[in-house]
């Protein structure tokens, strides 16, 4: 294979069928153990803040941290990759959309569009949101909170039939109505049972989490394409990060950004292979997610003092 950048469609093609099948071979055993882990630790997190151990106040943010990173793993139940049974990617994507007030079936429409036209103006949804161009606006992003209002609108409108994406097809809209009411009706069921029961469980075990933890995953999702070119090739579009093994187990190794875009049919556990192969070809990477974020406050320090 040549050492001059091939685009992403290149890349593809040289590759043998036997290869093709290695890395897109899923398994409902690997994906298991996976969430179990990841689902496990959330579990013991919550049941240790429920006890009221000793400094339980101190375990709220790494569950939040826990809680707002299943976005990844809804992201990949979408592709119907963690899994090779479909419906247990169906019934996983359900449960993190729910935990993260994400409706899954929606999203799966966003997301496949952000894939269909990543980086192009004007069709990737995900650019319909600026990203920050001055450091008030970063601070505000990286907070989460426009997030989740955008969040709670979405499901009302949905909710009220409200429908007007582009990327939604209108045979969807009845089905999307639908996942909204119930969900709506979902957190309405959880907030009169804890009103009954007079506990706080649902805020220290879930809401103020997801608040707290919010922010990191604000900061880890823009390396995937901020700064990145406005251009159809994925090995340029799209930035892989090199970081350490703790932070590829919680993001579901999301980190090889670039790969999944690529290949969005290789499962999770398989990304790594197909980093082997595509590393050399990588255009925009970066070396840990801190050194990501340094660069972009500098940039956005050089436009406000511009400005």
């Amino acid at each position: 294979m040549p050492t001059t950048h091939p685009e992403h469609r290149q890349f593809l093609a040289a590759l043998s069928q036997a290869q093709r099948q290695a890395l897109t071979a899923k398994s409902d055993r690997v994906g298991l153990t996976r969430l179990a882990q990841h689902w496990g630790v959330i579990a013991l997190l919550f049941s240790l803040i429920t006890l009221k151990v000793t400094y339980w106040p101190l375990l709220i943010w790494p569950l939040g941290v826990l809680l707002v990173f299943q976005f990844t793993l809804l992201h990949e139940t979408v592709h119907y990759t963690p899994f090779a049974t479909r419906h247990l990617n169906e019934f996983v994507a359900y449960c993190c959309g729910f935990i993260l007030c994400i409706p899954p079936l929606w999203f799966r429409y966003f997301h496949l569009e952000h894939h269909r036209y990543t980086q192009i103006p004007g069709k990737d949804p995900e650019l319909a949101t600026p990203k920050p161009q001055t450091p008030r606006a970063y601070l505000l992003h990286i907070s989460g909170l426009p997030l989740w209002w955008n969040a709670l609108q979405l499901l009302f409108t949905h909710a009220r039939g409200q429908l007007d994406a582009p990327y939604v097809p209108v045979a969807k809209h009845a089905a999307l109505v639908r996942e909204a009411s119930l969900m709506l009706a979902g957190y309405l069921c959880l907030l009169l049972l804890a009103l009954v029961l007079s506990s706080a469980i649902l805020l220290y075990g879930w809401l103020l989490p997801l608040l707290l933890g919010q922010p990191l995953l604000r900061l880890y999702l823009m390396a995937e394409h901020t700064d990145c070119a406005h251009t159809n090739n994925m090995l340029a579009n799209t930035r892989t990060t090199h970081t350490n093994a703790a932070v590829r187990w919680l993001a579901w190794n999301m980190p090889y950004h670039t790969e999944h875009h690529s290949y969005p049919a290789v499962p999770f556990f398989r990304l790594p292979q197909l980093h082997e192969l595509l590393h050399q070809h990588l255009q925009v990477t970066a070396q840990g997610y801190r050194r990501c974020q340094l660069g972009f406050i500098k940039r956005l320090r050089r436009l406000h003092a511009t400005a």
